[in-house]
């Protein structure tokens, strides 16, 4: 009977998997499809990309600048083991950005605005105003999902952007003011080490990531149910799903760039 029973909740799991899995795939596929048609809702698209990219740039900026100097402090002190001291801005560089430029600003902003977008549209669906904007003749996709969509794909790179320089500089001031590195030989060394690959494959990781953190925020805040509690549910959902979807995302991808 126990078997019976563990296989039966083995197979509830699987097909909750499935029907979930089958939900997502066919809001991806209508969501993106009415990105390219018209009409396109461009006020909410700049009002969406102020609040995804503007005011998320203290936290990413923040962010950024603490780990590149634990970045360069915990380099050091490994390499210091070896007299490899000089690698410090190397790995510094190209640390943040192919990988904790990208990751770190996604899963900041998959705090921030992922959770966000669950929780207005969630909020929408439960006081009916989606309903609404169907009777008046409004696409929900093209209205509210959409212009998110578009955002948050265009607006990730800029941030993960502005993120590479801030930890870069923060890499520099411990390096130079804490560890005493020559200026110039600290920012000659991250020149000469740093090519537009290593910036190019962290700036698709993030319009990629951006991408994934509006999908599901808006797949969590279009599907909920059940008032309050369903918002909320919706809300943890859009932020544990993204930052999954980020962590595997960035393997895929470093696999398709850096592999040989």
């Amino acid at each position: 009977m126990r078997n019976v029973n563990f296989l039966a909740l083995i197979g509830r799991m699987v097909l909750a998997f499935l029907r979930h899995a089958g939900r997502l795939s066919i809001f991806t596929v209508t969501a993106v499809s009415h990105c390219f048609r018209p009409p396109f809702f461009l006020r909410n698209v700049g009002r969406q990309m102020i609040e995804i990219g503007y005011y998320s740039l203290p936290v990413v900026g923040l962010t950024a600048i603490f780990s590149g100097m634990v970045l360069a402090l915990q380099s050091h002190t490994g390499f210091a083991r070896f007299s490899a001291e000089g690698a410090v801005a190397t790995v510094v560089v190209l640390s943040m950005t192919r990988e904790l430029g990208p990751v770190l600003a996604g899963l900041m902003v998959a705090g921030r605005i992922g959770a966000s977008m669950a929780a207005e549209i969630g909020t929408m669906r439960v006081t009916e105003q989606i309903d609404a904007l169907t009777t008046l003749e409004t696409n929900p996709y093209k209205y509210l999902v959409a212009p998110r969509l578009w955002a948050a794909t265009l607006m990730l790179p800029v941030l993960v952007l502005v993120a590479d320089i801030i930890g870069v500089f923060g890499g520099y001031l411990v390096g130079t003011y804490k560890l005493g590195f020559n200026a110039g030989s600290y920012i000659r060394r991250t020149l000469d080490y740093l090519e537009v690959m290593d910036v190019a494959s962290g700036l698709v990781k993030a319009a990629v990531f951006g991408f994934l953190i509006a999908l599901i925020g808006c797949y969590n805040g279009y599907m909920s149910r059940g008032g309050a509690q369903g918002v909320g549910q919706a809300t943890r959902n859009a932020v544990v799903g993204a930052s999954i979807l980020i962590l595997t995302s960035n393997y895929i991808i470093t696999e398709l760039f850096f592999s040989r």
